[in-house]
């Protein structure tokens, strides 16, 4: 008993006990992103005793991070550690007894299966939903379930998946947003504690299903508002009784097969490189440009829009089909990541 005294207090908790908390202790964990709501639900799952967390993301630590990002600080961003990286460093030293295993990578259909091969649960921390739906796909493939979770200015949402039991994402959300159509972070910004409320209903869904509890977790969608106070809780029990699904219902799994995945091209000796979304959407550029202005200096023609980040450190060159070149990297994962903050999707 003398490993579990740090639990203690959760062990009073009666849903989980001794036997939850052992449960606990031998349950593994696959986090896809160690951003905002990454970093908090990593400290929250390590706190507790998860007995193993494997962590993947593929940035680096940045300072307008630290205002959500609670694992990092100063010295992170000094060291100009990747997410993962520096992740991992706190939280070894906030619990020694849980094995964290960090991978510095962008999660694609090369590597999702790998990385899910032997987990109790798969947790959503990313920033896109190109992802997202590779997460759905791999949890259906794999039988492993997810909790989905996003957020954005004052608001979120999160769902817990089954896969074959309960309605899965694209039972709620039949295609990704076209690039250019939903806010981002950098467009729309967050506040910290909608992060953390967030990550916060996630981790309750992942301690009940990791210590045993998963007949107590409901099939429904949680919405969040911090900033107006207020929480709704709509069914999704009927959705995938509708039996239309692509995913769950009648089998397919284009994310995973990498159909759906969008492309990147490295433009030799440009220090740049071109994003290509899966699906080639027409973006209204000059609306656009309105949605970016407080991002980085912006500059728009009816061909294409320019725009300028991180003191000049990167320029993203935006068409009106959704592709856009990124200028200022060589790196794919790096670009993808620009891709999504600044365009969406």
């Amino acid at each position: 008993m003398a490993e579990l005294s740090r639990y203690h207090r959760q062990i009073l908790f009666p849903a989980i006990g001794e036997a939850g908390q052992r449960q606990l202790g031998l349950s593994r964990v696959l986090l896809c992103g160690c951003g905002a709501l990454g970093t908090v639900l990593a400290e929250t799952l390590v706190r507790a005793g998860v007995g193993f967390l494997r962590l993947v993301d593929r940035d680096f630590v940045e300072l307008t991070n630290l205002q959500r990002q609670v694992l990092f600080d100063e010295q992170d961003l000094a060291d100009q550690l990747p997410k993962a990286v520096a992740a991992a460093r706190k939280l070894r030293l906030i619990n020694s007894q849980v094995t964290v295993e960090p991978h510095v990578a962008d999660v694609s259909p090369a590597n999702v299966l790998n990385l899910a091969t032997g987990v109790d649960l798969i947790l959503d921390g990313t920033d896109n939903f190109e992802t997202r739906f590779l997460l759905n796909d791999v949890s259906l493939e794999l039988g492993i379930p997810w909790v989905y979770g996003g957020c954005i200015g004052s608001h979120g949402q999160v769902m817990p998946i089954f896969p074959g039991e309960t309605a899965c994402l694209r039972c709620l959300i039949e295609e990704v947003p076209a690039p250019g159509t939903t806010e981002t972070c950098d467009t729309a910004g967050i506040l910290g504690p909608t992060v953390n409320m967030i990550a916060s209903l996630q981790a309750v869904q992942a301690l009940k299903i990791l210590s045993g509890h998963r007949d107590q977790v409901e099939a429904s969608l949680h919405i969040l508002d911090v900033w107006d106070g207020t929480l709704r809780k709509m069914s999704v029990k009927n959705l995938r009784d509708q039996g239309q699904c692509p995913a769950c219902c009648k089998g397919e799994r284009s994310w995973l097969h990498g159909d759906r995945a969008s492309q990147t091209a490295v433009l030799c000796g440009r220090n740049a490189v071109q994003v290509s979304p899966a699906e080639r959407r027409q973006i209204g550029l000059v609306e656009f440009a309105e949605k970016l202005r407080a991002s980085g200096q912006v500059t728009v023609n009816p061909f294409l829009l320019r725009l300028v980040v991180q003191d000049g450190a990167y320029e993203i060159t935006l068409f009106a089909d959704a592709r856009a070149i990124i200028k200022g990297t060589d790196d794919p994962s790096v670009a993808k990541s620009l891709y999504a903050r600044y365009v969406g999707a």
